[in-house]
This record gives C-alpha cells, sequence and structure tokens, in this order.
C-alpha cells in the first residue's frame, strides 16, 4: 500500500449498525482513542442515545440515521461524513442480522431482506466509500463471520450472505489493491460466535428461543481486531480460536464438518419459547447494548 493508514486520533471514521452489539463496542473505544466517528444505524432514538452519551466524553460523534439496503441512504453517511470532516479515513461496514430456520422454511421475502442488509448493506458501503478512502488513502473493513467459509445449519441464509460478502470484499482487494495498486487496505473481518444481542434480533422461524453457541468472543475483542485494521493493513483477521479451528477442520476434512455441524443446532436453541420471532428484520429493535442477556 503506498500511504500508510493514520493514527486512530487523526481519522475520521464511519461505523454502520453502530447502536449494538460490535458496532457500538468499536465506536466507543475507536472515541476513547481520539477518532472523529460518523455512527449510521436504523434506530433513531437509540442512535441519538449512543451519541449523545460519546459527545457528553468529549468524542467528536454524529449520527445518521439510515438503512443500509437503501443505497441512496448509505450515500447520505458519506454526504454527511464530508461535509462534516472533509475526508473519511476508515468506513466499516458491521450492519447485519440473521434468521433462524430450515432453508426450506424461511421465505423468499425474508432470504431476500436479509441479503439486502449483510450483502448488499456491504456492497453499497465499500463502493460509496471508495471513491473517498481512494483520495488521500484509507481503510475499508468489512463484516464477515466464520459463517463466510463454513455453513451453519438452521443459519443458513446467514452462512450464504457472508459467504457472498467474503467473495466480494476479496475480489474487490485483488481489483483495488493490487490491480489499480490504490492506496486502500480492504479487510475481511471473521468473527467466531460474539456475545451480541444478534439472536434476539434475529427473525426465527424455530419453535424456541435462538442463541449462539459457546464459546463466545467479547465484542471488544472484535473492536479491537477492527481497528488494528484501521491502522495496520491486513488481508483477513478471525476472532476468536474457535474460528481459526472451524475453518482449518472445513478446509481438512469438509466432510466430517458436514456431519459435526449437525451438533450445532441444538446448540443454537434455549429451552424456552420464542420472545420476537419478527426480531429487527425489518425495522431496528436495537436498544444500545453491546452484549447479549447474560
Amino acid at each position: 500500500m503506498s500511504s500508510p493508514l493514520k493514527p486512530l486520533n487523526r481519522q475520521v471514521v464511519v461505523i454502520t449498525g453502530a447502536s449494538s452489539g460490535i458496532g457500538l463496542a468499536t465506536a466507543q473505544e475507536a472515541g476513547k482513542q481520539g477518532a472523529k466517528l460518523v455512527l449510521a444505524a436504523r434506530g433513531a432514538d437509540v442512535l441519538e442515545a449512543v451519541v449523545q452519551g460519546l459527545v457528553e466524553n468529549g468524542v467528536d460523534a454524529v449520527a445518521v440515521v439510515a438503512d443500509v439496503a437503501e443505497r441512496a441512504q448509505v450515500e447520505r453517511i458519506a454526504r454527511v461524513a464530508i461535509a462534516r470532516h472533509g475526508r473519511i479515513d476508515t468506513w466499516i461496514n458491521n450492519a447485519g442480522g440473521t434468521i433462524y430456520g430450515r432453508l426450506d422454511q424461511v421465505s423468499e421475502d425474508d432470504s431476500r431482506r436479509l441479503f439486502d442488509i449483510n450483502f448488499w448493506g456491504m456492497v453499497h458501503g465499500s463502493l460509496v466509500a471508495l471513491p473517498h478512502l481512494t483520495r488521500q488513502g484509507g481503510a475499508l473493513i468489512n463484516l464477515g463471520s466464520e459463517a463466510s467459509e463454513v455453513a451453519i445449519p438452521m443459519q443458513g441464509m446467514y452462512s450464504a450472505s457472508k459467504h457472498a460478502v467474503k467473495g466480494f470484499t476479496d475480489a474487490l482487494r485483488i481489483e483495488v489493491e493490487h490491480m489499480d495498486g490504490a492506496p486502500v487496505s480492504i479487510t475481511l473481518i471473521e468473527p467466531t460466535a460474539v456475545d451480541t444481542p444478534l439472536p434476539q434480533h434475529a427473525r426465527n422461524y424455530m419453535d424456541c428461543e435462538p442463541r449462539l453457541p459457546s464459546p463466545q468472543v467479547d465484542p471488544h475483542e472484535v473492536a479491537a481486531a477492527i481497528l488494528h485494521a484501521a491502522v495496520t493493513p491486513m488481508r483477513t483477521v478471525r476472532v476468536g480460536m474457535m474460528a481459526e479451528l472451524d475453518v482449518l477442520m472445513e478446509k481438512i476434512v469438509p466432510g466430517l464438518t458436514d456431519r459435526l455441524s449437525v451438533l450445532q443446532v441444538p446448540r443454537q436453541q434455549q429451552d424456552a419459547p420464542p420472545r420476537n420471532p419478527d426480531g429487527a428484520l425489518y425495522a431496528s429493535r436495537a436498544n444500545g447494548r453491546i452484549y447479549g442477556p447474560s
């Protein structure tokens, strides 16, 4: 990369999905390190409260209410960043959700909506950010998952969307970094299960409340990996030992991995009825929480 990345205290950082989970943890940590923040999410009240809390702690932060599934709304995020700061140094495509249910039971509308958020939201963010990042150098960071490499039963459409995130990110990196020689670092972050409200925000077709399998990593661990990639060019960063192990197993013994994956099904289910099966697929349910319920 011809242009070194700046230290965080000299960066303007855009984060989507910033009102809960990994996005909120990343915003808080970047703010502590002196970055100027442009934070996007769908839920206006929660996002405004998050930004207010950061501003009261001396952080330069602004909220942009946006659904990343809509390209025009993502363009507005960039416009706010440029109007306020004149540049974007790091753009983090973090917004995402999941669906719990068998692939033959999930409706096409729900599956398409998940792709609109997880995949097209990331595409919109990447393509909107690139001209700004290319101008003076910067980092584009996309949130994949270990599910970008390994399939998860009962979250098949989520796995498919995260595989698509990896395919797009890897191809974009080749075109931008290697064909164009542009001063942009393009990173894919692949965490294992993270202790966030993701299951509570999921669209749920199961007859029980969903959960993430243990062990789960702390969202702040993922935030640290993201912010490391904002200052140090990285290609792919796996977070959590299980992510490394699961991807290795998939590569070495894929047939065995398929059979073992069946064991993941009960580990994704709580012994309780579904609380909010609609989840946050079509409307924000963020409540400003970084962690899932204890």
